[in-house]
This record gives structure tokens, C-alpha cells and sequence, in this order.
């Protein structure tokens, strides 16, 4: 299945950048998705649109098998510099390189908006075993600080019909199909402590951002700087606070 253009052109070539400004997971919440996951020593566990590897490093220390699968080269790349030794592998969520019931569960970590969840759900029930889950987490905006809000106004119109607005529609997809029991849910907090440089860099990571020609791209980043140079929140601060709101779920295989 084709990679989404947006995800494949900005992805493959922004992948460092990616990896430097956007955020971690906080330790509480990779705890919490470890847990439920049964995440440990002899488990066999994929960290799919593994990307950079963000979540997978953190898996790590649990002690299981763990595989990435990341279908943009330029991430893979990146990968393989910050979890060495940990397999990546070439493919979409929809087209699994696993066999049937070989896998006790899945990761994904800011991607599952990306796939055509009917068809990776599909995938998903026949790699994993019975009792397998799988696990999903986002760093989402947290709007209620006025900094993050202001700042994320200027995406809305960049980023209006982007597909990450839906990720709650996992619910819904997840819920309705048969192979798998209702989500569970659970939400966490942490910050980002950004530079200015970062923070525009951080804009720059965004997918729809980075595909636009350069100068429709400037014009955006000149928004983003004009507010930073007025807030309260970010005039004078050697450091600027980002704080995100961590939005996890896990169900598992019937």
C-alpha cells in the first residue's frame, strides 16, 4: 500500500529535523503502555511507522524482541543511528512482513492517523496472537496554555484537512471491529523545552509545513516568529516550555 505523499516526501527528507525538534514520551506513560502490553524479556513486540524511533528507544530497557518497521527510507536511516541494534524493516501498516499469530503485540507512537485502519486492523488480527494488543500514543497539543494555543491557531489553517486531526477516530474504527476488545484509555503530561531556533524548528518537523514551496513555508515560520517575539510566555526565556498532553490506549486481540 502507497505510503500517504505528504508523509513520503516530508518524512524522507526531513528526518534529522524531525528527530531534534519534535518531542519525546514522557517515562510514566511508556511505563503505563509496557505494562498493559505485557511489553517484556520474551515477548515479541513491532513499533510500527517507527519513524526515528522515538518510542522504540524507549522500549528497550522492558527486555522484549522488538522489531521496527518504518516504510520512509530517510527515517529508517535515522533509526538505525539512534536504536542500534534493533531490526527495521521496510513496510506499511496495511502489509505486514509477519506471519500469522507471530507477534504478542503493536506499537504506534504519532502514526496511526496515517494508515486505512480498516485494512491495518485487518493486518494487525492476523500477525498478532490471541491475547496480543496493540498500543497507541500521541503527543497532543495542550491548548489550554495560551502560548501553545496561539501558536497552533496558525496551523489550523495550514494544517486543516491534515489526517492527524482525527486521531480520536481511532475509537470509533477500533471499537467496531471484531477481532478486537474495546480501548482503553489513559492521558499524561510532560513539556518540551525548546530554544526559539527549536521551536521554529519544531514548526519546520510538521509534515504539511515542509512540503509547501519555500516561500509559502517562510511565511508561515515569519507567524510563528512574530508571536514568540510579543508572548509573555516566550520573551526573554532562554528556555520556551511546550507542554503536551500524551493521549494512550491499548486493546487486545479476542
Amino acid at each position: 500500500m502507497p505510503v500517504h505523499e505528504v508523509a513520503a516526501t516530508r518524512f524522507d527528507r526531513g528526518a534529522q529535523v524531525y528527530e531534534q525538534a519534535r518531542p519525546t514520551y514522557p517515562p510514566e506513560a511508556v511505563a503505563w503502555l509496557a505494562g498493559q502490553l505485557e511489553i517484556h524479556p520474551g515477548a515479541r513486540v513491532v513499533d510500527l511507522a517507527a519513524g526515528t524511533g522515538k518510542l522504540t528507544r524507549l522500549l528497550i530497557p522492558f527486555g522484549a524482541t522488538l522489531f521496527g518497521v518504518e516504510p520512509v527510507a530517510g527515517m529508517r536511516q535515522t533509526f538505525v543511528e539512534m536504536c542500534p541494534g534493533v531490526p527495521i524493516l521496510a513496510a506499511t501498516a496495511e502489509l505486514l512482513p509477519f506471519g500469522a499469530a507471530t507477534l504478542d503485540a503493536i506499537t504506534v507512537a504519532q502514526g496511526f492517523h496515517w494508515f486505512d485502519a480498516p485494512v491495518a486492523l485487518d493486518e494487525f488480527a492476523r500477525v498478532l496472537r490471541s491475547g496480543g494488543k496493540v498500543g497507541l500514543i500521541w503527543n497532543a497539543r495542550d491548548r489550554t496554555n495560551d502560548l501553545v494555543d496561539r501558536l497552533w491557531s496558525i496551523m489550523d489553517r495550514v494544517e486543516k484537512r491534515a489526517p492527524w486531526r482525527q486521531h480520536e477516530e481511532w475509537s470509533d474504527s477500533a471499537v467496531d471491529h471484531p477481532s478486537f476488545t474495546p480501548l482503553i484509555e489513559a492521558t499524561f503530561h510532560h513539556e518540551q523545552l525548546l530554544t526559539r531556533a527549536e521551536v521554529i524548528a519544531r514548526f519546520q518537523s510538521v509534515s504539511h509545513i515542509a512540503v509547501m514551496p519555500p516561500p509559502e513555508q517562510e511565511a508561515v515560520l515569519d507567524e510563528i516568529r512574530a508571536v514568540l517575539d510579543i508572548h509573555p510566555l516566550a520573551v526573554g526565556q532562554e528556555r520556551i516550555a511546550i507542554p503536551y498532553r500524551v493521549d494512550a490506549y491499548w486493546c487486545e486481540r479476542r
